[in-house]
C-alpha cells in the first residue's frame, strides 16, 4: 500500500514516522481480523486512513486512526450514539486504533449543499447528538484548561496568527467560562459540512465527531466557524443568531466559546486563513 500524500505531515514527527511504517500491518491485519475485501483509500486524508470495503455482503469501511488526543474515544461517541443522527460504529479494534464503519452513499458531504440548505441540516441534527454523556470523554472544562496552558507561549513564539485582543478574550472566555456551564452533553467538536454525509439510512449523518462533554453552547463553534457557510460577517451573525434562538442557547457564551476554539485551533498556523478572520469578526459580534 502506498503512501497516502494526505498523511504526509506524519512523517515530521518520530510518532508520526512509526505510524506510517505501521499503517500497512494494521490494515493487513484489520482486514484479516474482520474478513474484508478492501478497495483504494478515500481521496482525503489527514488524521487517519479510510477505506472503502466489504465484509460479504454488507458494504464497510475501515477507519485506522494516528492516536491523538481528539479521536481518543471517537469508538465511544459512535456507540453512544448508536447510528442515531451519526455513521453507525460496527466494530472497534482498540489497540489498532481501528474502527469499522456502515458505508454512506452516496457519501457526499454536506458542504456542497447551500448555505440556508446546510445550516437546516445543522440545526436538526444537533439537539439529537447533545445526549447525555460521563466517562470515558473528556470534559470540555479540562480541554479549555489545555487550551489555556499553552495559547499564550504558542502566541509568543509563533508566527502569531491573530491579534492580541483575539488571544486575550479567548483566555478570559476559556478561564470564566468552564465553571458556570450548563447541562453536560456530549459534543462533536468539529461538527461542519465537510464531516456531515448524504446517506441512504437518514437523509445526513455526522462522522468524525471528535468528542468532548460540555455545555451545548460550545457545541455551535465549529458551525460558527465554517466559511463554507458564508464568509462574511452579517454570515457569522446570521449563524449565531439562529442557531441561538432556534435551540435555545446562550448567545454570548455560544459567541465567547466560539472565539475560545478559533484561537486554541489556529494559534499553531503558519499564516491566517479564513477561521482567523471569523474569529475577529466574533469579536465585534457581541452585545
Amino acid at each position: 500500500m502506498e503512501a497516502h500524500p494526505g498523511l504526509g505531515w506524519a512523517a515530521a514527527t518520530a510518532a508520526g514516522r512509526a505510524w506510517l511504517e505501521r499503517l500497512p500491518r494494521l490494515v493487513a491485519e484489520c482486514a484479516e481480523r474482520w474478513g474484508l475485501e478492501l478497495g483504494e483509500p478515500f481521496p482525503y486524508a489527514y488524521a487517519s486512513l479510510a477505506l472503502p470495503g466489504r465484509r460479504g455482503a454488507e458494504e464497510v469501511v475501515l477507519k485506522v486512526q494516528f492516536p491523538d488526543r481528539e479521536s481518543e474515544h471517537e469508538a465511544a461517541a459512535l456507540a453512544l450514539w448508536d447510528g442515531d443522527g451519526a455513521v453507525r460504529l460496527l466494530d472497534h479494534d482498540p489497540e489498532r486504533h481501528a474502527l469499522l464503519l456502515e458505508r454512506l452513499r452516496p457519501g457526499t458531504p454536506l458542504s456542497d449543499e447551500s448555505p440556508e440548505a446546510a445550516l437546516d441540516v445543522l440545526a436538526g441534527l444537533l439537539p439529537r447528538l447533545w445526549v447525555s454523556a460521563g466517562a470515558p470523554f473528556r470534559t470540555l472544562a479540562d480541554e479549555a484548561a489545555w487550551w489555556a496552558s499553552y495559547l499564550p507561549e504558542r502566541w509568543e513564539r509563533g508566527s502569531r496568527p491573530f491579534g492580541r485582543e483575539l488571544l486575550d478574550v479567548a483566555l478570559e472566555a476559556l478561564r470564566d467560562l468552564p465553571g458556570t456551564q450548563g447541562e453536560q452533553v456530549l459534543l462533536h467538536q468539529d461538527l461542519h459540512g465537510a464531516n456531515v454525509l448524504r446517506a441512504e439510512r437518514e437523509p445526513w449523518l455526522a462522522i468524525d465527531p471528535k468528542p468532548l462533554v460540555g455545555e451545548r453552547e460550545f457545541g455551535i463553534s465549529p458551525i460558527l466557524r465554517s466559511d463554507e457557510l458564508g464568509h462574511a460577517r452579517d454570515d457569522v451573525r446570521l449563524r449565531l443568531d439562529r442557531l441561538c434562538a432556534e435551540l435555545g442557547l446562550d448567545r454570548e457564551r455560544a459567541r465567547l466559546w466560539a472565539i475560545a476554539q478559533t484561537a486554541a485551533w489556529e494559534v499553531d498556523a503558519a499564516d491566517p486563513d479564513e477561521h482567523v478572520e471569523i474569529g475577529q469578526w466574533l469579536l465585534g459580534l457581541g452585545a
